[in-house]
């Protein structure tokens, strides 16, 4: 599983011309789910994620967590994380959970992050999407469930 943080200002996601999510000052979640993913691994995500202190303090250091600062989330699925770029110049996503698989593993990291962030909004698995954000620093990190 992969998660790539930004630390945004704003952003938002639209689909069809219709904004389907949007917040405030938080964090921009794309998420890859890959084959062997599980409940477990998206709770050590999840966990990571929220646990991040990555917003400055009054002293200017990034020691607050994204409840700290009443921080939102909107999270977006993106199987492109999971891109396979070592032959030739086009892509491959084999590396990429099956959709079935991947949105029961999205939808069920949207239910666990919803239970510790109060604002929580979303994309639309599988959809065509346009997202446009803020970053704030820039500060972005990228969670790879391989490395924790």
């Amino acid at each position: 599983m992969k998660f790539v943080i930004q630390r945004v200002t704003h952003a938002s996601v639209t689909v069809e011309g219709k904004m389907i999510g949007k917040i405030n000052k938080g964090f921009l979640v794309l998420i890859g789910v890959t084959h062997d993913d599980t409940k477990e691994i998206a709770d050590k995500m999840v966990k990571k994620m929220t646990g991040l202190r990555i917003f400055e303090d009054e002293q200017g250091k990034t020691n607050l967590s994204l409840a700290d600062v009443d921080g939102e989330l909107l999270l977006v699925s993106q199987f492109t994380l999971y891109a396979n770029c070592k032959r030739g110049y086009r892509p491959g996503f084999t590396d990429a959970g099956a959709p079935d698989m991947a949105n029961a593993m999205y939808q069920y990291i949207i239910s666990e992050c919803k239970k510790v962030i109060p604002v929580v909004q979303t994309g639309e698995f599988g959809a065509d999407m346009k997202v446009d954000l803020l970053n704030d620093g820039p500060f972005t990190i990228i969670l790879d469930s391989k490395e924790l």
